[in-house]
C-alpha cells in the first residue's frame, strides 16, 4: 500500500557574501586620505628639521662667505676671502689655524688608535669572564654615562701639581716622573694628557661594540681553529680580529668625529693652553664665533667649521678605503 510522504524541501547551501567592489574613485579618495593623515603626523618633525637643520646649514654656509660680528644689520660679503685667510692668506689667523690643525691631527691619530688597542683586548677578556660579567661591563661603561663637565673638572684635580697622579708617583718611588707644573701645565705633556682623557672616555662605547660582536660570533669557527691546533693568540689574531673589522671601522669613525668636532674637554680643562699647546680646530671655531663679540669673525668661524666638515669627510673616506683594502 502506497503512502504519501511529504518530501521535505532540500536545504539550500549558504551563498558566499559578495563584497562590493569599490570604484576606482573611492579607492583613490581613501588612499589620499591615508596619505594626508601620514603627512600630517610627520609634518612637525619635517618642519623642525627644516628650521633647525636645513635652514641652519644653508645659513651657516652663506655666512662663511661674509664678514659679520653678530650685531651688524647686514653682512659684508667677502667671497672666498675667509677661506683664503684661514689657509695661509692672513698672518693673523694662519699661524693659529696651522697650530690647531697640527694638534688636531695628533688627536685624530692618537685617540682612535689607542681606543682600538685598549677596547678590543678588554672586550676579549670581558667576554671570557663567566661570572659577574654584567657588573664588570657596567663598571667599564661608567666613564661614558658620567656627566662630561663633572668628569673634566675631576680630571683637572687629578692632574694638577698636588693631584693624585703626582702623589701616586711619589708613593711608589717614581717621584722623578712627577710634573711640578701639573700634567696640563707643561706644554710637553698637556696634549698627550688630553689624548689620554679622550681615550678614557671613548673606550667604554668601543668595548661594548666589540663585546656585542664577540658574543654574536659563530662558535664553530673558533672551535675549528682550536681543533687545527691554533692557540689563543693565533685564534684571536687570525680568526676573531678579521671578523671585527666592520666594528673597528665604526669605532674609528666615531672617534675621528669626536676628535675633529669635540672641543668641550679642551675648553674646560685647558682652554687651549698652556700657550697654544692644546689648541684644536673645534676650540678655535668656538673662539672665533663667541669670544670675539665686537670683532667680525663669525664668518671666519663658519668657514673654519666647513673646512673641519670637509676634513672629516676626507678622513672618513680614507679610513673606509684603507679598511676595505686591509680586509
Amino acid at each position: 500500500m502506497a503512502t504519501d510522504i511529504d518530501a521535505a524541501p532540500a536545504a539550500v547551501p549558504p551563498q558566499p557574501r559578495v563584497q562590493a567592489v569599490k570604484k576606482p574613485r573611492a579607492r583613490f579618495r581613501e588612499r589620499r586620505n591615508e596619505a594626508a593623515w601620514g603627512y600630517l603626523f610627520v609634518a612637525p618633525a619635517v618642519i623642525l628639521f627644516l628650521i633647525m637643520g636645513a635652514y641652519t646649514v644653508i645659513y651657516g654656509f652663506g655666512l662663511s662667505f661674509a664678514q659679520w660680528n653678530g650685531f651688524w644689520p647686514e653682512w659684508h660679503w667677502r667671497g672666498f676671502k675667509n677661506y683664503s685667510d684661514l689657509l695661509g692668506g692672513s698672518p693673523t689667523y694662519w699661524p693659529i689655524v696651522r697650530k690647531a690643525a697640527t694638534n688636531t691631527l695628533w688627536v685624530v691619530i692618537g685617540v682612535p688608535v689607542l681606543t682600538v688597542l685598549i677596547a678590543f683586548p678588554l672586550a676579549i677578556v670581558l667576554n671570557s669572564v663567566k661570572r659577574f660579567q654584567g657588573i664588570l661591563r657596567s663598571i667599564y661603561f661608567v666613564p661614558y654615562v658620567t656627566t662630561g663637565i663633572a668628569v673634566y673638572f675631576a680630571w683637572n684635580y687629578i692632574l694638577e701639581p698636588g693631584g693624585a697622579i703626582n702623589l701616586l708617583l711619589r708613593a711608589v718611588g717614581l717621584g722623578s716622573l712627577q710634573e711640578p707644573q701639573g700634567w696640563l701645565g707643561n706644554p710637553d705633556t698637556a696634549l698627550p694628557t688630553m689624548i689620554v682623557v679622550m681615550v678614557w672616555s671613548a673606550v667604554p662605547v668601543a668595548m661594548l661594540l666589540y663585546l656585542t660582536s664577540l658574543q654574536s660570533l659563530d662558535s664553530s669557527l673558533i672551535e675549528a681553529a682550536q681543533i687545527d691546533g691554533a692557540g689563543w693568540l693565533r685564534t684571536t689574531t687570525s680568526v676573531i680580529w678579521p671578523l671585527m673589522k666592520p666594528i673597528t671601522v665604526v669605532v674609528i669613525l666615531l672617534d675621528v668625529r669626536d676628535s675633529l668636532q669635540g672641543f668641550q674637554s679642551f675648553l674646560i680643562m685647558t682652554n687651549g693652553g698652556p700657550g697654544d699647546s692644546t689648541s684644536v680646530l673645534g676650540l678655535e671655531t668656538y673662539r672665533l664665533a663667541f669670544l670675539n663679540e665686537m670683532s667680525p669673525t663669525l664668518g671666519l668661524a663658519s668657514a673654519l667649521g666647513w673646512l673641519l666638515f670637509l676634513a672629516a669627510l676626507v678622513v672618513a673616506f680614507i679610513n673606509q678605503r684603507a679598511m676595505r683594502r686591509i680586509g
